[in-house]
């Protein structure tokens, strides 16, 4: 710590290390929490400064990343950031084209049909050199956050890029992706290696910029049963986490807790609590304590409040917030919601949920 008050890499000193030190699985005065989708379109603001431009160019500018990203934190007492962005970046950066409809969500002109569509995608080595726009945001939102809370990076995992990539925008089957799983097995692993190969220096360069913890989403675990799972997502989440560290190392870079959230993959759980991430993420669907019971001691926790809770009174949410408390135990755990808050949803009852996690989570620790 110099005395001017800057950390090692010239950024603002941290204040407030709960999050972070809840991820290491050290103890904490109070259950630290963030909300995924934090920045989002149910906060007024938010919409006011998207209403400018297109969703990928928003992402492109790092001002207006740095932006979205703050404006959650001016309302509620967070315990973390997460830099505005989208998963869809890295697919562009690969060269293809990625479009957001409004109403409709991501879509590919031109999805991967045939294996030959493979050759169409850039070295994935490139892709860290493509997203400089992410390094800038992240560094221009540490400075800014002058280290008020940690800041959370993040990427989608190789299978759920997949997805988008073969299906050409969301799905309520994947039946293009899984049937490249079944007709295409080796196209399929190439694609996935290409992914995490452009990863790995993703992430890196994340954490270079600045980001203080980094969070990969495999959004949609839950189309694939654990064989496919065991497959043709675990193998990839567990290199990501792997290369990321030992880069981290090389680089001579401090380690960063690494946060694994697969949606809807309660059937994986064990393996994912030993695939290499020091928090694992929880989907509304999972029991605390059976999760518990399945990650043994040595993981922290993140989760799980059903996103849907938020349309209750405030003083439900107070209730369902105590009793998920009391469900996860004191430590190594992170409170947040079981998916993304919905555009729909009221900021106060944000607020009510976030303030209800800080009081019992004081309370439960006098108890």
């Amino acid at each position: 710590m110099e005395a001017n008050g800057l950390g090692p890499q010239g950024f603002p000193e941290l204040k407030n290390d709960t999050f972070l030190r809840a991820a290491w699985g050290e103890e904490t005065d109070y259950t630290p929490v963030w909300c995924m989708r934090q920045a989002g379109r149910y906060l007024p603001e938010f919409r006011e400064t998207r209403a400018a431009q297109d969703f990928f160019s928003t992402c492109r500018s790092p001002e207006a990343c740095c932006e979205l990203t703050l404006q959650p934190l001016r309302r509620f007492p967070l315990d973390a950031a997460i830099i505005f962005s989208d998963i869809l970046v890295v697919p562009q950066a690969l060269g293809m084209e990625v479009t957001m409809v409004p109403g409709k969500g991501p879509s590919f002109p031109e999805p991967l049909r045939e294996e030959q569509d493979l050759e169409r995608l850039r070295d994935p080595a490139v892709v860290a050199s493509e997203l400089g726009y992410v390094f800038q945001a992240i560094t221009l939102t540490r400075q800014r956050l002058a280290g008020r809370v940690p800041l959370i990076g993040f990427a989608g995992a190789p299978w759920t890029l997949m997805t988008y990539m073969v299906e050409g925008g969301g799905s309520s089957t994947m039946a293009q992706a899984k049937r490249w799983l079944y007709q295409r097995p080796q196209a399929s692993h190439q694609l996935l290696r290409i992914l995490t190969d452009a990863l790995v220096p993703y992430l890196v360069g994340q954490v270079a910029a600045g980001a203080q913890a980094l969070q990969l989403f495999e959004s949609h675990a839950g189309h694939l049963g654990p064989q496919l799972f065991n497959k043709f997502a675990l193998p990839y989440i567990r290199d990501v986490a792997k290369r990321v560290k030992a880069r981290l190392r090389e680089a001579g870079l401090a380690p960063v807790p690494m946060i694994i959230f697969a949606k809807d993959g309660h059937f994986a759980l064990e393996e994912l609590s030993q695939a290499g991430y020091e928090v694992v993420g929880l989907d509304w669907t999972v029991a605390p304590k059976k999760a518990r019971e399945c990650v043994g001691k040595t993981v922290t926790l993140q989760g799980n409040l059903d996103p849907c809770a938020l349309y209750a009174s405030e003083e439900e949410i107070g209730q369902l917030v105590k009793q998920m408390l009391d469900d996860f135990g004191p430590q190594r755990y992170i409170a947040n919601l079981g998916h993304g808050l919905y555009p729909d949803m009221d900021p106060e009852h944000v607020g009510a949920f976030v303030d209800a996690v800080h009081k019992h989570s004081r309370l439960l620790r006098q108890n």
